[in-house]
């Protein structure tokens, strides 16, 4: 029954449209099945030559006839599987994606993946088939390869794509899905394709694009990929002039100048994000990388602050802290978040200190739980649950609600309601000195309650002791697993401190 009552608690966030095409693409390839439909996955195409500047490298690569992806290098025996998935879903993906592309000797990789494409299964997923083309497209422009069986192919899958646009998930798919179509439509001088994703770019940019710039995922990472594969998209409208719309061209540049901003305010001083939500290091391009690729798009940051999307960045002379007081803005899309209400990061002297315990992996197992959860982050954990329901890979059924917020240069405060099945109100303020950071949590009822405190693995258990004024309570250190980047672990400390309702831990800097 309980199942039934999470499920409920999860779909009832969804939006009428996702509903609707996940029933619709259900029952079509149901039916697809039943008449042995396949997609004909060859389109006669007369692709123009496209005018790009160039762009921002990928973490993926294909050297010495293996493949390193995701920090799991493997190297195919004979042929290559584009269904290898022994690493997973993501793995298999990102090898369909050719991030790796790196010169014109790599072209052999795109034929041998066309001569193999009717046996191909989750590269023809529309997600991948996103990225795919474009970074076929980027390589055929760079090395101005001309080639009729890559451009039938190609043009093909485009309408592959155009069949299964992402409306069942909505989110970073879906933008994903347009920026692609927009690629495609350039190369191809598409107007179907150049409609349907001037539609999604208008309305998805406008959606996830909060007030203060950022992604309404909320991940620092996502948030780089979305700035991204933006600023890719003014690269092609810039330099080509299959459509020459002014309008649309200003309204991408506008959410890319607003993007640069939050991206700005969020970064730390040494060129880091904070690894809060699904961010992990080398999946996206650094923030160093996309400044330089703006700047040479002539995007430019506006005068704006971080309010919208519930994050709030510290600077003092000798730390920064960056303190997430966040609602779920993406609530009918929530699976890159995490039960990390009132979490934070702390970096003292431009290195790490108390940090996000990270991500490792997209696998529905208990690590990925783990990861997610309220243990896993610098909160106050009551009764062993988490403060907002996640489940699964990508699922968020009850979440919490921030609210009494007060914000002022050197304090914060904030409620929220995520225990509210036990009658429990969590109260976190935080109180910046030049040299001292206070932590207090109050609740409005007794209960049984651990606040953690993860560290860096460079911080050692004597720094920490000398940091930390505990002749109020007691701390109990143990070890977990810091995960800066995917399938990559260091054993670092953590803190723990019981207490019942009042508890206030000065963090001397």
């Amino acid at each position: 029954m309980n199942k039934f009552i999470r499920l409920f608690n999860t779909v009832k966030f969804l939006k009428f449209s996702q509903i609707y095409y996940r029933l619709f693409y259900f029952v079509r390839n149901k039916i697809r099945k039943t008449t042995k439909f396949k997609y004909d996955l060859t389109k006669k195409s007369k692709p123009v030559r496209l005018n790009l500047i160039d762009s921002i490298g990928h973490y993926s690569k294909f050297e010495n006839g293996k493949f390193d992806i995701l920090n799991l290098p493997f190297k195919f025996d004979k042929n290559i599987d584009w269904n290898y998935d022994k690493f997973g879903k993501l793995w298999a993906y990102n090898l369909t994606y050719f991030e790796y592309l790196k010169d014109k000797n790599d072209l052999w990789l795109i034929y041998d993946f066309i001569d193999n494409i009717q046996n191909i299964k989750d590269g023809l997923e529309p997600f991948p088939i996103s990225l795919r083309c474009i970074n076929w497209i980027k390589f055929i422009t760079k090395f101005d390869i001309k080639d009729q069986k890559i451009n039938d192919s190609l043009y093909a899958q485009y309408y592959v794509l155009l069949d299964n646009i992402e409306y069942h998930l909505l989110g970073n798919h879906l933008l994903e899905n347009g920026f692609s179509l927009l690629f495609g439509a350039y190369y191809f001088q598409d107007d179907r394709l150049y409609e349907k994703a001037k539609r999604i770019l208008q309305n998805e940019l406008d959606r996830q694009i909060l007030l203060d710039g950022a992604h309404f995922e909320l991940s620092p990472m996502y948030h780089q990929l979305m700035f991204f594969r933006l600023l890719d998209c003014i690269n092609l409208v810039k330099n080509n002039s299959y459509k020459q719309d002014y309008k649309f061209e200003n309204l991408l540049c506008l959410k890319a100048s607003k993007m640069l901003t939050w991206l700005k305010n969020i970064t730390y001083a040494n060129g880091d994000i904070p690894l809060l939500g699904d961010s992990a290091n080398k999946i996206a391009p650094t923030s160093a990388e996309l400044y330089k690729y703006a700047n040479s798009l002539n995007i430019t940051p506006l005068n704006l602050k971080i309010n919208r999307s519930g994050y709030y960045k510290i600077n003092r002379p000798k730390y920064e802290c960056v303190v997430d007081i966040c609602d779920i803005k993406a609530s009918y899309i929530p699976g890159h978040t995490h039960a990390d209400t009132f979490s934070f990061e702390l970096m003292i002297d431009g290195k790490p200190c108390i940090v996000d315990s990270g991500i490792s992996t997209y696998d529905i197992c208990d690590l990925r739980s783990y990861q997610r959860s309220t243990k896993a982050h610098n909160c106050v954990e009551i009764n062993g649950l988490n403060s907002s329901e996640v489940w699964s890979s990508f699922r968020v059924a009850n979440r919490a609600k921030v609210f009494s917020v007060v914000k002022k240069e050197d304090y914060i405060k904030a409620t929220h309601n995520g225990y509210r099945k036990f009658g429990v109100l969590h109260t976190r303020e935080w109180k910046f000195d030049d040299d001292k950071l206070i932590i207090a949590d109050s609740l409005n009822k007794k209960c049984n309650a651990i606040f953690r405190l993860h560290f860096h693995p460079n911080i050692t258990q004597e720094m920490i002791n000398n940091m930390l004024n505990s002749k109020d309570y007691k701390m109990k250190f143990n070890t977990y697993d810091y995960a800066s980047e995917f399938n990559k672990t260091q054993k670092a400390l953590f803190v723990e401190i019981k207490f019942e309702q009042f508890l206030e831990v000065e963090i001397n800097l």
